[in-house]
């Protein structure tokens, strides 16, 4: 049986990698908002990891690369998880 079950996954703002730590928000209305609370982060961090453990044959991150012209998409955002991802040995397509 051959199985062509791969996963697309976009990693958004709501988790970021900066200073050598993961940082955790929620959009809400117009900005990103800091969580605190230890049941909503372990939430994040595990949508996360379903969605990376799902596939079969393997998954494709995609990182958007941001837009210096929307504050609610800054490349700073998303550069930290880019390298992050690099850093660990995950292959750039």
């Amino acid at each position: 049986m051959t199985y062509r079950d791969w996963n697309i996954i976009c990693w958004d703002a709501n988790l970021r990698f900066n200073r050598n730590i993961f940082e955790y928000y929620n959009f809400k209305g117009t900005k990103w908002q800091n969580v605190s609370k230890e049941e909503n982060i372990l939430y994040l961090k595990n949508a996360y990891r379903v969605l990376l453990t799902r596939a079969r044959q393997g998954f494709i991150i995609f990182i958007p690369t941001g837009d210096e012209r929307d504050v609610s998409m800054l490349p700073s955002f998303y550069d930290g998880v880019y390298e992050y991802l690099k850093g660990i040995g995950i292959a750039e397509l």
